[in-house]
């Protein structure tokens, strides 16, 4: 095991043991390498874990969840999204926020169905690995910037952590309304500073590298993440669970006909 493997692997438990210090927890968890890591290492600290998915019945997200639930043996909540329900408290959502980003828009209605799932479960803290793609060259906007140099690959990163802590905050404004706390291990101040000191080619490797990731998914497989999660490519959840598809479909989607601004991932 490489030395900055094992350091990030520390860094990771300490982290949810510092931010997590609560028995019972919900994960929010689409089955990809970042909530996945995060569910494995809830669950190897001795926490009672529940693992929560939203999406369409059709979705990427819901199929591939329950594969690699099944493969980490934790107790996994499906909510599967309907059409109408959705548009109602889409409608909701929208008066609880004040946010014209399509992207977090998507990311606070998929947190809703969250959080009143982990309160119908009785659980108050939900936990979510945001921050990775921001820490760990994620983005596909990772790429176009490459070329240009690791001060502009760390000045994109600043401004994905700046625009990332924006929606934590509107994340938390929807789950209150459940009485449910959202909490992010890995957009901790400490945790942000130790990933920022590992080197860029431990993260990402050149202008037309389509993986990303590289030393996360290395210590998620060595910690027991199952491979074709830890290995499988980006879906952002709002595309994984067909919400920005129904959320295109929405009234809401625009705003005195001009589409919503979108962020860049």
């Amino acid at each position: 095991m490489s030395l900055l493997r094992q350091e990030l692997e520390c860094a990771l438990h300490d982290i949810v043991r510092a931010v997590l210090p609560e028995k019972n927890v919900a994960v929010a968890f689409s089955g990809g390498v970042d909530s996945t890591l995060l569910a494995v290492i809830c669950r190897d600290l001795g926490k009672q874990v529940t693992l929560v998915t939203v999406g369409f019945p059709d979705s990427h997200d819901v199929s591939f969840s329950k594969e690699i639930a099944s493969k980490i043996g934790l107790p996994h909540k499906v909510v599967e999204l309907d059409s109408l329900d959705f548009k109602k408290d889409l409608a909701h959502v929208l008066q609880t926020i004040t946010c014209g980003n399509t992207s977090h828009i998507e990311n606070c209605i998929a947190y809703y169905y969250i959080a009143q799932a982990a309160g119908k479960l009785g659980l108050s803290v939900v936990a979510s690995a945001n921050g990775c793609d921001e820490l760990f060259c994620g983005y596909n906007g990772y790429r176009a910037v490459y070329d240009k140099g690791e001060s502009a690959i760390m000045e994109y990163m600043e401004s994905k952590i700046k625009n990332e802590l924006v929606l934590v905050q509107e994340i938390s404004a929807v789950a209150a309304e459940f009485s449910v706390q959202v909490r992010q291990p890995f957009l901790s101040t400490e945790f942000v500073e130790f990933a920022k000191k590992v080197p860029i080619d431990q993260k990402i490797r050149g202008a037309n590298d389509m993986v990303r990731k590289h030393i996360l998914r290395q210590a998620a497989l060595s910690l027991g993440v199952p491979e074709e999660s830890a290995l499988k490519p980006k879906k952002a959840l709002q595309y994984g669970s067909y919400i920005h598809k129904n959320y295109k479909k929405s009234p809401s989607a625009r705003t005195d006909g001009k589409e919503m601004k979108k962020s860049v991932v």
